[in-house]
């Protein structure tokens, strides 16, 4: 492959992003493809520094614009660690959250002025903007419930899976309209039925983007 791809995948809690990135890892893995999975925040070692702080709720207290700012400075470190080197050396990166998080998360129900959000995400992501954008879309009272079973009676919910279910709307809201203002970059994936069936919707999406870029790479 001439040049590396960058797929983000996206949406609420418990959607199933995570078994859906090792289901296409595997499955790209299995095709002879050189396949980086990673997440946010986290992915690279100054990023999981930042990691705990935030699904702790420790930075909770200082505010959404403090926290937009710490998952800034672990997405930068991420960038240029560990997305750019292996999309430069021509690996596909599958990454749990990205940009579009941030957007919901900070921007939409944490209430920060857009104008704000845009200038910190153009300066952090300095151009490394994804190729393909997967939203699994699910209704959020699943969501939690699969958050939920998935975490075990024992542990606690990290920061953002104890909001609300009237939050987890919002964002869920949020991640549909950036799937509709940014068609070219995203593809909404409906996240209900079978594990196997979104993994089905999702390596249609892939292979689409597949076939595009090595037909550009031809023409090259």
């Amino acid at each position: 492959m001439n040049g590396g791809l960058f797929i983000t995948f996206e949406g609420g809690e418990g959607a199933g992003k995570s078994t859906q990135i090792r289901r296409l890892a595997d499955l790209l893995r299995g095709k002879g493809h050189d396949v980086v999975v990673t997440r946010e925040p986290g992915g690279s070692p100054g990023a999981e520094a930042v990691r705990h702080v935030l699904l702790s709720g420790a930075a909770e207290p200082l505010g959404p614009r403090m926290e937009a700012l710490l998952f800034a400075a672990a997405r930068s470190d991420h960038v240029e660690q560990v997305i750019r080197p292996a999309v430069e050396r021509g690996a596909i990166v599958l990454c749990d959250r990205f940009l579009d998080s941030s957007r919901v998360y900070q921007g939409a129900t944490g209430d920060l002025d857009p104008a704000f959000v845009s200038v910190l995400e153009r300066i952090v992501v300095n151009g490394m903007m994804p190729d393909l954008t997967l939203i699994l879309d699910l209704d959020p009272v699943e969501g939690l419930r699969r958050a939920g079973e998935r975490r075990g009676v024992e542990a606690a919910a990290d920061r953002f899976e104890k909001e609300t279910v009237a939050i987890h709307a919002r964002r869920r809201e949020a991640f549909l309209d950036i799937a509709m203002r940014e068609p070219d970059r995203c593809v909404l994936i409906n996240a209900g039925g079978t594990e196997d069936e979104v993994a089905d919707r999702i390596k249609a999406s892939v292979e689409r983007l597949l076939s595009d870029h090595e037909a550009r790479a031809a023409a090259e």
